[in-house]
């Protein structure tokens, strides 16, 4: 470490974080440190588009984390799997470009948040994107962050495309449209064949600078108050705890999970759940990790006739073979993909105006997302709910910042969200028994054939898993709202010098994956930060 002071510290090197550290230090004036906690991105399984499959399960560059016993999912603990390493969850995800609906924005901004609508956030999803294909008004081919198209047609996915044209839902090359309803290939955060994370976009063209450092293994435990004003943070670092200092602000980037809890470990948070830890209140701020959202997705498996599953290839030594090839020849195939090709929006429920649910279709099938594949041909249709009503909430368990928190997610805890689950699988299911998709089906492996609502749910309540979007944590709202913990500008309430810049933001969930929509606020944040809107 060659400064233990800096303008600006960012806490959490992930999707957002990596942003925030690029844009900021894109002043030469402006001195950066970024800390991480997790080790540098060094892993071959991170730039590997299908190595997610490894990574998943990697304690080296996941946390790892479990959910509480959720009465929900019939008390289960459903594992949440968050990136640790540079480029966060970016490093670690499912690769799916998705920016939501132009609604979802729209409603940030009408809950009390100025500057957040859809015309406010398309300037900087497009100040993101480095788009393959697609170009303005509604996309940019010039950004740092690769959105690439998939390059082959897989007899799989096309399949699924008529057929859902059968039940109605029209074709897009598009899902960021103004329009998100439609069935169709998805773009990926890729560039040549390889994963294109936050830290491969952003952080690895700023590496150079002299006026950035980057601090990995480097735990934050606790941001230091000086008068309610943030004046730095403490880290455990090489074995022992420093301070480093901030001069302007301490920006929290550590996820939904993790900024509310170094916001309670700091003194910032429900006085009550502060006082049971001993911890010192600097201000109470009821808010700090309520709010809690997630998708929770249902898996159907289904056995295939035909070897045109990914499956097929990896269960051979020659299928293998051929994927290395593929990949090291020409930068394609499979391990160039990733596992989600095929995607689908729609309306399952009569008060839906926009889609509400969405399908991830991967070409192979396993027990569980990232799991040991089966040895017969097989597909997974997963589809969740896109704005899900239950809430939950995040909590310290320990003053210790090592031990993790106790995260409640609520799945499924309204009739609402538990009716369009059920119409969710059945529509899922009704695509499986409409042609052409239904000729290529032997059988249905999961949810094996359930015949009521009740059977339904019940499979939903013994199967539902997250699709890892935990959201909401730290939300941003009005001050008439008492639960908002940051302003419209992302600023901490109630404190001075401290942002937080990260999922834990949102309100309201996107209608979509996460990832770009995590970009879009650390793009937008960097400019209220330096004062430049």
């Amino acid at each position: 470490m060659s400064n233990t002071s800096f303008d600006y510290i960012v806490v959490g090197g992930g999707s957002s974080g990596c942003v925030l550290a690029s844009r900021l230090s894109e002043d030469p004036n402006n001195s950066v440190c970024l800390i991480e906690a997790g080790p540098k991105d060094r892993s071959p399984w991170i730039h590997l588009p299908i190595g997610y499959a490894k990574t998943m399960w990697d304690p080296k560059v996941n946390w790892k984390f479990q959910t509480e016993p959720d009465p929900g999912v019939n008390n289960r603990q459903i594992y949440w799997p968050r990136g640790k390493t540079l480029g966060g969850s970016s490093s670690i995800n499912g690769l799916i470009f998705i920016r939501g609906q132009k609604e979802d924005y729209d409603a940030w901004r009408d809950l009390g948040n100025p500057g957040w609508g859809w015309d406010d956030v398309l300037p900087y999803f497009k100040k993101a994107e480095g788009n393959d294909r697609l170009s303005e008004p509604l996309h940019s081919q010039k950004g740092p962050l690769k959105a690439s198209s998939i390059p082959k047609k897989h007899p799989l996915v096309e399949a699924f495309k008529k057929t859902a044209n059968a039940l109605g839902v029209p074709e897009t090359e598009d899902f960021n449209n103004l329009t998100q309803e439609g069935v169709g290939y998805y773009q990926l955060t890729t560039h040549k064949g390889f994963r294109c994370s936050t830290a491969v976009a952003y952080l690895k063209p700023a590496k150079k600078r002299n006026n950035l450092e980057i601090l990995t293994d480097s735990q934050a435990c606790r941001v230091i108050f000086e008068n309610k004003k943030a004046v730095g943070i403490e880290i455990f670092r090489n074995g022992s705890k420093s301070i480093l200092r901030a001069n302007k602000e301490v920006i929290l980037s550590t996820g939904a999970i993790q900024s509310p809890q170094l916001l309670q470990l700091s003194g910032v948070g429900p006085a009550k759940l502060l006082q049971e830890f001993n911890i010192p209140l600097v201000h109470d701020l009821p808010g700090v990790g309520e709010n809690l959202q997630d998708h929770l997705q249902h898996r159907l498996i289904y056995e295939l006739n035909q070897p045109i599953s990914t499956n097929d290839q990896l269960s051979s030594w020659f299928g293998q073979l051929k994927m290395g090839l593929d990949w090291l020849l020409f930068r394609g195939g499979p391990l160039s993909i990733g596992i989600n090709q095929g995607g689908l929006f729609t309306r399952v429920m009569k008060d839906s105006k926009t889609p509400d649910i969405q399908f991830h279709l991967a070409t192979l099938s396993a027990e569980m997302a990232g799991g040991k594949v089966h040895p017969f041909s097989g597909f997974t249709m997963s589809v969740c709910q896109l704005r899900p009503e239950s809430r939950g909430h995040v909590r310290i368990q320990s003053a210790d910042p090592l031990i993790p928190p106790k995260m409640f997610a609520n799945y499924m805890s309204t009739s609402y969200d538990r009716e369009i689950s059920i119409a969710a699988v059945k529509y899922a299911r009704k695509i499986a028994q409409t042609e052409p998709l239904r000729s290529l089906i032997t059988r249905e492996v999961k949810p094996n054939n359930p015949q009521s609502d009740e059977e339904i749910l019940e499979f939903c309540r013994n199967n539902g898993a997250t699709i890892f979007h935990p959201t909401g944590t730290c939300q941003m709202g009005p001050d008439s709202d008492p639960m908002a913990v940051l302003d419209s500008s992302l600023r901490v309430r109630g404190v001075q010098g401290l942002r937080v810049v990260d999922c834990s933001a949102m309100p309201t969930l996107p209608s979509g994956n996460t990832n770009w929509p995590a970009v879009m606020l650390a793009e937008r944040a960097a400019d209220l930060i330096l004062g430049r809107i």
